[in-house]
């Protein structure tokens, strides 16, 4: 799906082909990192509970939330190649609409310490609130 059917997104594949340079020259100076990055990569977008498709989505909508141009093109990508549809996408860059101030760790961290109290609740036969 296009939005405008005779030229090509600034936000898309011309962002990657900038960036892709760039980082090229970076991972030259510091391949150790380039390396762990990779393989945090690979470890957070396996699938698991959650399918690839969901952890695209979600680290496109992140991209959207944190403005970032690479993140957007990456992970827009990535979502496609995973087989979400426009609708799916759209959905969730509708969810950054209300959750612009993004996540963060502490939060996060709270976040998943609450979860796991309501799962422990309902294991437990009990209400999770």
């Amino acid at each position: 799906m296009t939005i405008t059917t005779d030229i090509e997104s600034p936000h898309g594949k011309s962002v990657l082909r900038e960036l892709g340079p760039l980082h090229r020259e970076l991972r030259r100076a510091i391949p150790e990192v380039y390396k762990g990055w990779g393989e945090l990569s690979r470890a957070s977008f396996a699938d698991g509970a959650l399918d690839r498709k969901t952890k695209e989505l979600i680290a496109l909508a992140i991209g959207v939330v944190e403005g970032c141009d690479g993140c957007i093109a990456s992970h827009g990508q990535a979502a496609a190649r995973a087989g979400a549809s426009p609708q799916e996408a759209a959905e969730a860059i509708g969810v950054t609409f209300l959750m612009h101030g993004g996540p963060a760790t502490v939060h996060g961290a709270r976040a998943f310490d609450a979860f796991c109290e309501f799962v422990d609740a309902l294991d437990a036969g009990e209400p999770p609130a």
